[in-house]
């Protein structure tokens, strides 16, 4: 009996694992891929523990709820309806995963021509959009996220939110599709910067992947 019962339960331990709602994407790089900007013992800790974490923390609130058929995004999209816990979790494990594809071991990515374009005309050049969005950062009081955002009428905008909170949410001061999200938590460089944190901004702009915020920015003004 004390077999069955025991066969039985790691039998549910593992259909909850395997019908987990939510996974990480792996990274597409090396730890130390990011060398110089990032370095790796902050990107192993920051993927295999806080964004581990957020993912792990969101299946667990959202088993047995009808919460599991959902897509993120939708989730995302009433969290006002639903628990910290969800908002935290499901914001932190959507955030990650959009975070680790603007990065990239690939050097001097660019945007595209019609990203650059769209840059040009909203904020007057590139390097004064990265003044503007490095500067949202800096001036988040405590964690959150400085993201780049196309809006539901097409126009580039720049803003900030606290903690795990991003544009999809329907509690956001901002809505629309966020196609740049730099992680300002200071999970995300205090092991290399410290508490400074205006050098950690200055340095992600090395390892941008352009290529990917020019994918979605033309997909989200299609």
């Amino acid at each position: 009996m004390k077999v069955f019962k025991f066969t039985a339960v790691a039998l549910l331990m593992a259909a909850q694992f395997v019908s987990a709602q939510f996974k990480q994407t792996p990274l597409p790089y090396a730890y130390n891929a990011l060398e110089g900007s990032v370095d790796a013992q902050t990107m192993e800790i920051h993927y295999t523990k806080h964004a581990a974490g957020y993912v792990n923390n969101l299946n667990k609130a959202i088993a047995g709820t009808p919460l599991e058929k959902e897509s993120l995004e939708k989730i995302l999209s009433h969290i006002s309806k639903e628990s910290t816990t969800i908002r935290n979790n499901a914001g932190g494990h959507y955030n990650h995963e959009l975070f680790w594809t603007m990065l990239t071991a690939e050097k001097n990515t660019q945007p595209s021509d019609k990203l650059t374009k769209a840059i040009n005309e909203t904020f007057e050049s590139l390097d004064n959009f990265k003044k503007e969005i490095s500067k949202a950062g800096a001036d988040r009081f405590g964690s959150g996220w400085a993201w780049l955002v196309v809006t539901p009428q097409k126009k580039l905008v720049i803003t900030s939110t606290a903690n795990q909170d991003n544009s999809l949410m329907d509690i956001a001061e901002v809505k629309g599709t966020p196609i740049l999200g730099i992680d300002v938590w200071e999970h995300a460089y205090y092991l290399k910067y410290q508490n400074k944190g205006a050098d950690y901004l200055s340095a992600i702009w090395n390892v941008l992947n352009w290529k990917e915020v020019s994918k979605r920015y033309e997909s989200a003004v299609k």
